[in-house]
């Protein structure tokens, strides 16, 4: 089927929301796709004068056209649907059911995510959604709230708000210049070039007219594109200006803090070397050297190390310390002895032969013809001290002390040598003696 109004208005009206109606009617219309800019706007008006279940169907179809399309990569539709894609879902949007809201939500998001459309176009799409839900009645939106909120990214911060509109003015603009433009440039070229033969002047002055047309239409639309770019920059420039000012500003904060912070940390090294002083000036306690802090403000540093304490010796004092006031001085000639046991040492005399004889002279006993008697040798340890000699006394001559004589040792010598004897020892030895 050829191309034309007629053919493309029946092909909308059998359109239903089957997959196959859908992709025959897209393949039809991408076919014919020298004539995008008049079936889309075929298209727009068919879907003004539809019912809600029937806008949806053409979404759908404008839906597979732009998808093929970026996939063929082919710009044709997309340059065609672009300055009235976010007006078309608006008004299939608009007084539909909450269903087909939802089933038109998911369709942007497909837009959204596979890029189908530019950033602006995209944007100006979900705003326009947006303000119909913001505008209901109740003040609340439908059920899931904007897909578009935080779907793929965040939406627009508030100071760019107003530079939103001219940012969609300019694509709109731009897709425009493209479109006219490619127009009259293919126009001009056949017009032009001299390969190619002049037709009759009547055809000649025609197609020159139908030129000339299109050169206007390409320069209306270059000078919008002008205007919308001017406008784009002049809000920019209002964000850039707001934005150098708050620069200003906080650089100047930032010096203060800064200042701030490095008095703040002076002060606190001030405290905290005041408190290490403090420490350093208490008195050392349980005998440990203290710190002496230097007084130039830096680091304190060990004192001197002290004296080594004295220790008490093992060796006991001299006897003379230990002697109390008073006491009698020992003679020269005793030697003092000291134990570590701390017991008394006993002095033994050492025998004296030139000790005077006892006042009475005991009897003597002769000595038997044999060996000495038993008796004999009794009487003559009677008679004499006994001398004890210790492994631990000196050797070198000196002079014990000398113990005096009990009383009754002097008495020995005098009277009978067998008195306090038993009677019968006392005949043995007198028998033995031969003083029988």
């Amino acid at each position: 089927m050829s191309y034309a109004p007629d053919a493309v208005r029946a092909k909308l009206s059998a359109l239903n929301e089957t997959q196959e109606s859908i992709v025959s009617v897209a393949q039809w219309v991408m076919f014919h796709r020298r004539r995008a800019d008049e079936t889309v706007q075929l298209w727009f008006q068919r879907l003004k004068d539809s019912g809600a279940n029937k806008r949806l169907n053409l979404i759908y179809l404008a839906n597979e056209v732009v998808q093929q399309s970026k996939a063929r990569k082919k710009d044709d539709f997309l340059i065609a649907y672009s300055p009235i894609i976010a007006e078309a879902t608006a008004a299939a949007y608009r007084g539909a059911t909450h269903e087909v809201q939802q089933k038109l939500r998911r369709v942007i998001e497909v837009w959204r995510t596979r890029q189908i459309f530019e950033t602006p176009i995209q944007e100006a799409v979900e705003a326009r959604i947006d303000e119909l839900d913001k505008s209901r009645s109740s003040g609340k939106k439908s059920l899931g709230g904007s897909i578009f909120s935080n779907s793929s990214g965040s939406s627009a911060p508030a100071e760019f708000q107003p530079i939103i509109p001219l940012q969609v003015a300019v694509s709109k603009a731009a897709l425009a210049v493209n479109s006219t433009k490619s127009t009259a440039d293919t126009e001009y070229g056949k017009l032009t070039d001299p390969n190619v033969a002049t037709p009759s002047p009547p055809v000649h002055a025609a197609r020159l007219s139908a030129l000339l047309k299109n050169l206007s239409s390409a320069e209306s639309a270059v000078s919008e594109s002008i205007k919308a770019r001017h406008a784009l920059i002049e809000g920019l420039e209002k964000i850039l200006e707001t934005n150098r000012t708050a620069l200003v500003s906080e650089q100047s904060q930032h010096y203060e803090v800064t200042s701030r912070k490095s008095t703040i940390e002076a002060k606190k090294r001030d405290v905290e070397d005041g408190i290490m002083r403090d420490l350093s000036a208490e008195p050392p306690t349980n005998g440990s050297p203290g710190i002496i802090a230097q007084t130039n403000g830096k680091n304190p540093s060990p004192s001197v190390e002290p004296e080594r304490p004295r220790v008490e010796e093992l060796t006991p004092p001299p006897f003379e310390s230990l002697t109390p006031a008073g006491s009698p001085t020992p003679l020269d000639h005793e030697v003092k002895i000291t134990t570590t046991t701390g017991a008394d040492i006993i002095h033994e005399q050492q025998p004296d032969h030139t000790e005077p004889p006892p006042a009475t002279q005991p009897p003597l006993i002769a000595p038997a013809a044999a060996s000495p008697l038993a008796g004999a040798d009794l009487l003559s340890s009677l008679s004499l001290p006994p001398v004890r000699s210790y492994s631990g006394s000196p050797s070198n001559g000196s002079v014990f002390k000398k113990r005096k004589m009990e009383p009754g040792f002097a008495e020995m010598g005098t009277g009978d040598a067998m008195e306090g004897l038993d009677e019968d020892v006392a005949e043995l030895l007198r028998a033995e003696s031969g003083g029988h």
